[in-house]
């Protein structure tokens, strides 16, 4: 084998080496496929990359990933994707493209999954047989990347459905506390994005927002709703509901990483929380977030025992608080959104 050819050999070796592991880093195909748009940009010398994504039904574009060195961007509103160039259509549905400044090949696995593009701009040294050959191994290990994240994506969507259809209907016969509205999520979400929470923690945030407070359901009803003073029994049955969620949900193993946020998000910034008396930075940031969050649910909607809060009022309860209860930079960050109109109709919506 002479010198080129070994150091050809050795790139698609390498190509495959960083697919497989760009796989293993990545939770969903989206995020997959904007890592992969910089990966080809990388190894073929493109000026840019595109990858597009058809839908569950293969009639259309789902979305499409874009990298040119120096944004990455992902479109996947129906008005963003009517502008997207004709071929990509026409490639994701068996057309190849070879030209000098673009090659554009195929998704195919069992049937079309989408399509991948490099382009280099005009000037440039022009696409020669050796980078459509590269184009081609990063196809094949798209597809199976692909194929396998949607797999993951949809198992994990049927696990999640069925815990929300359990605490629907829990929540039709009032348990209080169990469930919480759709914008309880968001407001979880935009806090953590606020204080740049990572990707991957953003997604344990979304659930460990559905599903810390699941354990109430082994809590009896007659306790929850109590109007007096709980007895010492009654308050260790309400405090062992985290232990009880991550009973629940451990078994599920792409749950793991949610378990720690489920378990300590009644710990309290001073450590006189519970069930293990963490404080400050030992008590992980996702369950901080959730701290701040829930008290501010419980103060806005009212409990048995206490009349309701207006927003001000439980903001302002939230600060009084900060540096015992709750991280001061949590409750910074829930004070700066709420000056913001889109929080603050989230926050409204917690008083249902």
């Amino acid at each position: 084998m002479g010198a080129n050819a070994a150091k050809r050999y050795q790139l698609i070796l390498s190509a495959v080496h960083m697919v497989y592991r760009l796989v293993n880093s990545t939770f969903t195909v989206k995020e997959f496929t904007l890592r992969l748009t910089r990966l080809l940009c990388q190894f073929i010398h493109a000026s840019s990359a595109c990858v597009y994504v058809l839908d569950a039904d293969k009639k259309r574009l789902a979305f499409s990933a874009t990298y040119d060195n120096q944004i990455n961007i992902l479109r996947d509103k129906p008005a963003e994707l009517r502008g997207l160039p004709p071929e990509a259509m026409d490639v994701a549905r068996g057309a190849t493209v070879f030209g000098a400044r673009a090659i554009g090949l195929p998704l195919v696995a069992d049937d079309y999954l989408g399509a991948i593009f490099v382009h280099r701009a005009a000037g440039s040294k022009a696409f020669d047989h050796f980078d459509r050959e590269m184009l081609g191994v990063f196809a094949e290990q798209a597809v199976t990347a692909v194929k396998n994240l949607q797999f993951h994506e949809q198992h994990e969507n049927v696990i999640l459905g069925s815990i929300k259809s359990i605490g629907n209907f829990v929540r039709k016969q009032g348990r209080l506390g169990l469930t919480h509205p759709p914008a309880y999520t968001q407001v979880v979400v935009m806090l953590g994005a606020h204080l740049k929470v990572s990707q991957e923690g953003i997604k344990s945030l979304e659930y460990a927002s559905l599903l810390h407070d699941i354990g109430i359901i082994d809590v009896p009803f007659e306790v929850l709703s109590k109007r007096e003073q709980l007895s010492p029994e009654e308050f260790k049955l309400i405090r062992s509901h985290t232990a009880h969620s991550v009973a629940l949900i451990k078994p599920v193993g792409f749950l793991k990483p949610v378990l720690p946020l489920i378990l300590y998000h009644h710990e309290k910034y001073d450590g006189t929380g519970y069930p293990a008396g963490l404080k400050k930075e030992q008590i992980p940031l996702g369950a901080r977030i959730i701290a701040v969050v829930d008290a501010y649910e419980a103060m806005v909607q009212g409990r048995p025992y206490r009349a309701a809060l207006g927003i001000p009022q439980a903001i302002a309860e939230l600060r009084a608080n900060s540096g015992t209860q709750f991280d001061p930079r949590v409750v910074e960050a829930f004070r700066a959104l709420a000056a913001q109109k889109k929080f603050r109709n989230l926050l409204s919506l917690l008083k249902h």
